[in-house]
Parts: C-alpha cells; structure tokens; sequence
C-alpha cells in the first residue's frame, strides 16, 4: 500500500474555502489517476474531482466552478482547492491514487481529512 496523506481540512462557514493536500509517498507519476473522492456520514465515498498523469481533469457536476484539483509532480502532492463551500460539500475527503477514476480494490487510499462546513 503507498502512503498518501491528507491534510487542510478544518470548519469553514458556508461561501469560505479549503485547500486541501495529498502527499504521496511515491512519485505521483506512477499513477493514471489521483482524486478526491468524499464520503458523508451513512454514505458511499463519491467522486469530487481527479486528475490525469497527463493533466486532465474531471469534476462532480456541483463541484465545477467551484473546486480546482491540481497537482506538483516535484513534490509528488496533488491538490484541491474548494472555494464557495456549501454545507452539502462536508464530510471526510479521501485522496486516491490508481487507474482509473472509479473505485477499485487495487486502489490507494489516504486516510482521510474531515471538512466540514457550518456557521
């Protein structure tokens, strides 16, 4: 299992922003794809944005325009900055490495920051 860990969660108030980490404890460039996947509580773990090793990028529908992943290859960390925040966006924030942007059984995970959003 590769080491991948999360960080820059916290409380925001609604409309504020978050940005998170991912530090991976490998070169990133080993992976197709590297996201963050969201888990609210009694809820299964759901895409919020991924990226590509050749930097595309794809994002949950209520996320675009929002959020933007991103990722430094030097430092072997990817991003995601959440601007905008809604309550709905609360819950634990997963990093993922693996191929593809679905989830997998051979996937890597972190081990989770929580976000949560509320006034």
């Amino acid at each position: 299992q590769v080491q991948l860990v999360e960080s820059g969660g916290g409380l925001v108030q609604p409309g504020g922003s978050l940005r998170l980490s991912c530090a991976a404890a490998v070169g990133i460039n080993m992976f197709n794809v590297m996201g963050w996947y969201r888990q609210a509580s009694g809820k299964e773990r759901e895409l919020v944005a991924a990226i590509t090793r050749g930097g595309g990028t794809t994002y949950a529908d209520d996320r675009k325009g929002r959020f933007t992943i991103s990722s430094d290859n030097a430092k072997n960390t990817i991003y995601l900055q959440m601007n905008s925040l809604k309550p709905e966006d609360a819950g634990v924030y997963y990093c993922k490495a693996g191929s593809t942007f679905s989830i997998s059984s051979l996937d890597h995970w972190g081990q989770g920051t929580q976000v949560t959003v509320s006034s």
